[in-house]
């Protein structure tokens, strides 16, 4: 390209509204097994613990997939990252369809192993959410970006809780394996949403252009772009994994953010067995805890700008270790719904400070920090399923309770940790 002929393609709008909806749509496999893990563990006779892992598989490479990505946008400007993971979720979506169009009910001896691997490939979809908070991250000024992030987080995991009971209305419209069909094909229509609406942000179309790194850098700040990459993903990788309030982010998400993951996942199970509760209920009941986490990041970005990202996590830290202890109580389902409630709010808003600390701590390496947070963070989500089917295999009674201390445990530890390393560091 000619530099005198260069023209900005893209807004910061443009690129929010692009980076919300691919992972709006990527984000959907979090409830890729909840809703059909008792169908699926009927099929294929699975224990506890293996229904915990089958719900989980999708946020293992949705996690772990965080770390690389995520720095790679400090490098390619992340579409090209976006583009490879949607259709990554788009080749494991297929394959699901066809085995079960082939293979379901009475045909899955033997294929556990195979469900677990084109679940882990649909769950790359889940790993988008690291590459577009840095793409956010770099289109919007430091001010804005609390809410930026805020919509991006937001409105993209709602995905997550709207499956939760879709998938269980697909199913009883459609059956098990037409449900799966038609959830490939809204995948595939995402992807190719993001595809022709995703924009990089003005310094890497800059230097795609041929511009040097200075001219590049120079300019793109003249467009309104504060934060700039610092190299290569190694670099990236290095130079935030250098910063110690980088893992005392990791911690923090892992807690909330991992949990989010892990009972959106978990949540359609807990309902039906625990509560005795039928699967569209349980499925409302579900989309109501994940949309409202997911949506809460909004508000809690707009807090997070006024207030500090800081003060707003130990808020929603503090309330979260209360509602998850309070889920031992014998409350009914009306009751414990509206304690799970108050868990979806704390972790939202706690996913939103996390967000808003990332560029306040690691100015220099956004995506590195925002892979190695969002991943090791999101990894969560595959940790917590299989230890809370544990949990009900040591006790059916009251397993499924014992199972929510784990996140209180958590987010006190958390707090103490980020009180020494942020609050008194300051």
């Amino acid at each position: 390209m000619n530099k005198a002929d260069f023209k900005l393609n893209g807004t910061p709008t443009r690129a929010l509204t692009a980076a919300t909806l691919g992972f709006f749509f990527g984000a959907m496999a979090i409830s890729l097994f909840g809703p059909t893990a008792r169908a699926l563990s009927t099929s294929m006779g699975l224990s506890p613990m293996q229904v915990g892992l089958l719900v989980a598989a999708p946020s293992l490479t949705g996690s772990l997939f965080r770390i690389p990505f995520g720095a790679s946008v400090d490098v390619n400007g992340g579409c090209r990252s976006f583009n490879v993971l949607m259709a990554a979720s788009v080749i494991g979506l297929v394959g699901l369809s066809v085995l079960f169009s082939t293979r379901f009910p009475d045909r899955m001896d033997g294929l556990y192993g195979l469900v677990l691997l084109l679940g882990c490939l649909a769950g790359c979809g889940i790993a988008t959410f690291s590459v577009g908070v840095s793409q956010v991250s770099y289109w919007f000024r430091k001010k804005d970006q609390g809410f930026a992030l805020g919509v991006f987080g937001g409105l993209g995991t709602a995905s997550a809780g709207v499956l939760a009971l879709g998938l269980p209305v697909l199913l009883a419209a459609f059956g098990f394996v037409w449900a799966y069909y038609i959830l490939t094909g809204i995948m595939i229509a995402g992807a190719l949403i993001y595809f022709f609406l995703s924009c990089n942000a003005p310094y890497f179309q800059l230097r795609d252009a041929g511009f040097s790194e200075k001219e590049s850098r120079s300019r793109a700040a003249g467009l309104g772009q504060e934060l700039f990459p610092a190299g290569n993903i190694r670099d990236s990788l290095r130079i935030s994994a250098g910063i110690p309030q980088t893992w005392l982010l990791v911690g923090t998400y892992f807690t909330t953010f991992g949990g989010f993951i892990a009972l959106t996942a978990w949540f359609p199970t807990y309902w039906q067995q625990a509560q005795g509760l039928a699967p569209i209920h349980a499925g409302v009941l579900t989309m109501v805890f994940s949309v409202l986490a997911a949506v809460m990041r909004v508000p809690g970005g707009l807090v997070a700008d006024r207030l500090g990202g800081v003060k707003v996590s130990f808020g929603a830290l503090t309330a979260a270790a209360a509602a998850c202890a309070a889920m031992n109580l014998d409350l009914g389902w009306v009751g414990l719904f509206a304690v799970s409630v108050v868990i979806a709010v704390a972790f939202g808003f706690n996913n939103a400070a996390v967000m808003k600390l990332i560029p306040v701590y690691v100015q220099k390496s956004v995506g590195g920090a925002s892979g190695w947070v969002g991943g090791l963070g999101a990894f969560g989500g595959f940790v917590f399923p299989p230890l809370l089917g544990q949990f009900v295999a040591m006790s059916p009674e009251h397993g499924f309770g014992w199972g929510f201390l784990l996140f209180t445990a958590l987010a006190v530890v958390n707090m103490l940790l980020n009180y020494f390393g942020m609050v008194r560091r300051a």
